[in-house]
């Protein structure tokens, strides 16, 4: 059984086990634990027990690995590995995923989303998402053309772009650049076949147990038009307001939940 492109909710779709990460070019990958964000990236990153490398000064790759569930109970099914990578003010978010074990009965083949755009004072601003999937060798794309204001997708759809507008993607990686200053928020989120229109309200804050230890969230809720969808949101303002924990629920494909597992960033060139 596999969640229609249409769908568009990779968070949904992403119930697997992804690529393990090379290193870049520019140096390895460094694992952190999870917990807040310490102060300043110094040249090189220092992996301090407890202490995640900074991201006051976004280094230029980070890699957020999600364990994927399926319900509520702590039914592994996956992980996610969701990838952003930057270069002056352009940036790239990606991530890869197969299924193993018994999700592979739910979930078949491997799943590619990325994000292209640019970074503004803003935040993201996204001109292009595809979406992709080998085992159909299937690619879906939609380009954003903000001069013109139109976004072009499948099969050559187009509609008329809002401010602000994002991908499902670069929306993951909004707050961290636009820190949320009040309690709801409605904008429009443009997939490979279609323009959603999303509110997202924040709820309340709530405490999350990590092996690291206590981690103060915000909890933000989302309800589709229709009444059959639900998502919720758990940011962390001491991190930046990223993403730590997630949950979809659907009335007949039931609850998806992911939960961050680690950072890795990008290590400093040495000479």
């Amino acid at each position: 059984m596999e969640a229609p492109a249409e769908q568009a909710e990779p968070l949904a779709e992403m119930a697997a086990e992804p690529e393990v990460p090379q290193a870049a070019s520019g140096g390895p990958l460094v694992e952190a634990p999870l917990a807040q964000a310490a102060p300043a990236a110094p040249t090189e990153p220092e992996i301090t027990p407890g202490i995640a490398p900074a991201l006051n000064t976004l280094p230029p790759r980070v890699d957020l690995a999600y364990k994927m569930f399926y319900g509520t109970q702590g039914f592994q099914i996956g992980k996610a590995v969701y990838r952003f990578e930057h270069a002056g003010n352009r940036y790239r978010i990606a991530t890869v995923g197969e299924a193993t074990g018994l999700a592979a009965l739910m979930f078949r083949g491997t799943a590619n989303f990325e994000s292209r755009g640019l970074i503004t004072p803003a935040g993201l601003q996204p001109t292009e998402f595809t979406f992709e999937r080998a085992i159909r060798d299937r690619r879906e794309s939609a380009a954003f053309d903000w001069e013109t204001g139109m976004v072009t997708m499948f099969e050559n759809q187009t509609a008329s772009l809002e401010l602000p507008t994002y991908d499902p993607l670069s929306l993951m990686w909004q707050f961290y650049f636009a820190p949320p200053t009040q309690s709801r928020y409605t904008f429009a989120v443009a997939t490979t076949r279609r323009l959603l229109h999303y509110t997202i309200t924040r709820e309340a804050t709530e405490t999350i147990e990590w092996p690291q230890g206590a981690l103060e969230t915000e909890r933000w809720h989302r309800k589709s038009l229709d009444g059959r969808t639900d998502a919720y949101l758990w940011l962390a303002p001491s991190m930046h307001y990223l993403l730590i924990k997630f949950r979809l629920v659907h009335v007949n494909r039931g609850t998806v939940e992911g939960s961050l597992d680690s950072i890795r960033v990008e290590a400093a060139r040495t000479e």
